[in-house]
């Protein structure tokens, strides 16, 4: 009984509402809707508006990746309506951290807490490495951004743009949000010129048939099988209504990082309203321009033109000859990619930040500077990712940032009827409707796309777990704030903890 007790101890929303404002751990209110929803446009509008429409056409979904979009948007919104309410009532840095804490209890927002330190790190130095690889493009050949130090390689370019970033943050969040605003009016542009030249090859026999017929695909083995594949013992499928539903879980990626938003609801000066507001915004900007251009892509040329797994956007336009249009592409994923890592380097610390002043992890991590930013954070995250994306070669590690953002979605998801049964009375600037329906709905999709994530994912995901844990009942759950002030006043410190 002693081992399990208090591990699942809530901590109040007006608990968490005061401590945001402890002096020494004070961020800074600078941001309205307008920033929330350029910070939500600038996370998921990366390189994967140029790459993976293409990829999913031509190997998994045909024209229908359009559709595909479409579905993954849905599934999406379902989330973000439950984000939504948690934000607006709950205007505390940490996200899904913070309103587990509120509704599950110290151990389960401990590991949603360090599912999200390895979502959102691992997102920073795969995106940087990306950075790094269309920096590359853009240089031409006369510079390359990877060093060898002997039989080592190093990116310097991946270093270059987490220190930048890194800067911009330390400086403030308010500049964070005017570099990522020039950068989103960058890959807007880029993607309106995209758009604009390939609508002059639109084809409308391109899009026949909509959803091509069913195909056998090449099936993985062992632990590259996804865990439903691995489950059922069922083969895998291209095209048809399943190459459809599969496409649906592979594009749904594109729209991860909205949830960022959510980390900035402290430093919005009027979370209740603006929190929902930037969520909503942001997503239905980009679900609008995955669908434009999935459909400008698939009309250009057949999906049979996309098969063989490298196919990107530049792909359509080399075979119409317009090669021209590749650097300006290059141009796009450059800005897009940059806007990515600042906004994932942005959640990053912040999630940090409410651990540490919960006292999860140390306390003097949460200390703020003069501008309002946790700048002693964002140095140690920095650093990190930066040795991270210089030295590591990722691989399949990229399905780690997936299987982390989807625990979360799943436990927000389920905690919006909880917190609504156990505190009816709290102020919601935003409600979810049909609870517990949609929450539910929302979990299950969740859980569906999940399933879809390889045997080895699963596998390096529960080890990270397995060693967060470890760092909980070592440190986190004897430091714990909410456990000290609980505790007996004449116990000893070290055993102030129920």
């Amino acid at each position: 009984m002693a081992i399990t007790s208090g591990l699942f101890r809530t901590k109040s929303v007006e608990q968490s509402i005061r401590d945001t404002d402890e002096p020494d751990s004070k961020l800074r209110k600078d941001l309205t809707a307008r920033d929330l929803t350029i910070f939500g446009v600038a996370v998921v509008i990366g390189a994967g508006i140029f790459t993976l429409t293409a990829r999913t056409a031509g190997t998994v979904a045909g024209p229908a990746v359009s559709l595909a979009f479409v579905f993954a948007a849905i599934a999406c919104g379902l989330t973000a309506l439950c984000y939504a309410e948690f934000a607006s009532t709950v205007p505390v840095a940490g996200s899904a951290y913070t309103f587990a804490y509120a509704t599950f209890g110290e151990l389960i927002a401990w590991i949603i807490g360090w599912d999200l330190i390895l979502e959102f790190a691992l997102a920073v130095s795969v995106v940087a490495k990306g950075w790094s690889q269309y920096l590359g493009e853009v240089l031409g050949g006369t510079l390359t951004p990877i060093a060898h130090i002997g039989s080592i390689q190093f990116d310097w370019g991946a270093v270059l743009i987490i220190a930048i970033v890194g800067t911009v943050l330390a400086t403030g969040t308010k500049l964070s949000s005017r570099v990522s605003a020039i950068a989103v009016a960058i890959k807007l542009i880029v993607i309106a010129l995209v758009l604009i030249v390939g609508i002059t090859y639109f084809k409308a026999s391109n899009l026949s048939p909509y959803i091509p017929p069913s195909q056998p695909s090449a099936k993985a083995d062992g632990v590259h099988q996804s865990l439903f594949a691995w489950l059922t013992g069922s083969g895998g499928t291209s095209f048809g209504w399943f190459g459809l539903l599969s496409a649906a879980s592979l594009v749904f990626f594109a729209f991860v990082g909205f949830d960022v938003v959510a980390t900035t609801a402290e430093e919005t000066r009027n979370p209740q309203r603006d929190v929902p507001r930037g969520i909503f915004g942001s997503l239905a900007i980009v679900t609008v321009l995955y669908v434009a251009v999935s459909l400008v892509l698939t009309g250009m040329v057949s999906y049979k033109d996309l098969q063989g797994g490298n196919a990107t956007l530049a792909t359509a336009f080399a075979i119409h000859g317009a090669t021209w249009v590749k650097n300006i592409i290059s141009i796009g994923a450059l800005a897009g990619l940059s806007t990515v890592v600042m906004v994932m380097f942005l959640g990053q610390t912040r999630v940090l930040f409410a651990m540490s002043r919960d006292g999860l992890l140390p306390r003097g991590l949460a200390h703020t500077g003069k501008n309002g930013t946790p700048v002693r954070l964002t140095i140690i995250v920095g650093s990190i990712c930066a040795v991270l994306a210089a030295f590591v070669d990722f691989g399949t590690l990229e399905e780690m940032v997936n299987i982390g953002t989807l625990v979360a979605f799943v436990l927000v998801s389920i905690g919006v009827p909880i917190l609504r049964r156990t505190r009816p009375d709290l102020k919601r600037g935003f409600r979810v409707p049909l609870v517990p329906f949609v929450p539910i709905l929302a979990a299950l999709a969740c859980f569906w796309l999940m399933l879809n994530l390889s045997l080895e994912t699963w596998l390096r995901f529960l080890i990270w777990m397995v060693l967060g844990a470890v760092v909980y009942f070592a440190y986190g759950r004897t430091h714990s704030a909410l456990g000290r002030r609980a505790a007996p006043a004449d116990e000893p410190v070290a055993s102030r903890v129920p």
